[in-house]
């Protein structure tokens, strides 16, 4: 968003809440359907949450097509204080409908594609070509999907956060962000490197987001964040790509237990990013006591604050975020998964209004 456009909608905005909703209490029962309790309409908001139920090509476990409806429903028991951005509910947020015509495709591919992975488990080399095109194309239409809408957003200057589902909902999102921007980072918090190409054969794996956002993107670097989980060639390109920034998990953990402040660290991050960034969070980037039944957990991991801590002093520092996501929270047996998933997105949403000068 321009800065006079950007100027203009905020004070459009303002009047709006002014006058449509001064009979909110921010304080009291969450009596409105919308995300967070708000009732803000798509038409009002400056920030649209835009859910993506889709789950097909994870690896090791699926689920996270439900994150969407799950955070939905645990984000009313959301308090709406935020202790950095004051009168955080007033950014105006609003989610759109989760898709149930997508979410019934992600059931019926995701099985398809779980017949797939069992024969590529027995070691044949080629198999179910027909259903591996299948899945191909479907997984690219969800991303011209995503992109469509997102573009169709993004030119009503409203500012969005894909909310997933898997890793790889995000990549249309991101390519209309790189039509409109010139050099931005990707922030991308993760356990995973996410660099494959093509992993088990599908185009648009979770596990090759990152890559696939390198590979059509070209104005956009990469700083990774958290990761402890990757492969060799993964590594190898992280080590030679002038692209991407890496801070590790395992160093992270070993500079903090050497004397170094998660301060210091940060400052450290923050001067790897362009003066536009865009946040991508893979909730298994946390510790997995916070996220149990994330698609692929991994020991280690950011804790709640440091993450915010990170986020906030992006903003502070003066960088505008332009975007961002929040993908694999799968909600499980119980709510901890979304409950957390939820405040998450609170968060997130507050940030990028603040840092947008919305609030």
């Amino acid at each position: 968003m321009e800065k006079g456009s950007l100027k203009k909608s905020r004070s459009q905005f303002i009047m709006k809440t002014k006058k449509n909703y001064a009979d909110f209490d921010p304080n009291g029962l969450s009596v409105h359907q919308g995300v967070f309790g708000l009732p803000f309409t798509e038409k009002d908001a400056n920030i649209i949450v835009f859910p993506v139920p889709w789950d097909v090509t994870s690896s090791y476990s699926a689920g996270s097509s439900s994150g969407p409806e799950a955070i939905l429903n645990a984000s009313r028991q959301v308090d709406l204080y935020d202790p950095f951005v004051e009168n955080a509910w007033k950014t105006g947020v609003f989610m759109k409908p989760v898709s149930s015509l997508w979410q019934k495709r992600s059931a019926v591919f995701r099985v398809k594609a779980e017949k797939y992975i069992a024969e590529l488990e027995k070691g044949k080399k080629s198999p179910l070509n027909s259903t591996l095109q299948k899945i191909n194309e479907r997984c690219g239409d969800v991303k011209s999907w995503v992109k469509q809408e997102t573009s169709d957003l993004l030119k009503q200057d409203k500012l969005v956060v894909v909310l997933g589902g898997d890793h790889s909902t995000p990549l249309g999102y991101i390519e209309a962000l790189a039509e409109k921007h010139n050099a931005f980072t990707v922030l991308q918090i993760d356990a995973h490197a996410d660099l494959r190409e093509n992993y088990e054969g599908f185009d648009q794996s979770h596990a090759s987001i990152m890559h696939n956002v390198l590979e059509n993107c070209p104005n956009v670097s990469l700083t990774q964040v958290g990761i402890r989980d990757f492969c060799e060639a993964e590594k190898n390109k992280m080590d030679t790509d002038s692209r991407i920034t890496t801070f590790y998990d395992r160093d992270l953990k070993g500079a903090q237990f050497s004397g170094k402040t998660w301060k210091e660290s940060v400052a450290e991050i923050v001067q790897t990013l362009e003066d536009k960034v865009y946040v991508s969070f893979d909730v298994d980037g946390l510790d997995p006591k916070l996220c149990p039944n994330t698609g692929t957990p991994v020991p280690g991991g950011l804790e709640f604050e440091e993450v915010l801590f990170l986020l906030e002093q992006i903003v502070t520092s003066g960088k505008t975020i332009i975007g961002a996501d929040l993908c694999e929270v799968s909600p499980g047996s119980d709510e901890w998964d979304a409950n957390v998933g939820a405040r998450l997105l609170f968060r997130l949403c507050n940030l990028l209004g603040k840092s947008n000068d919305f609030i």
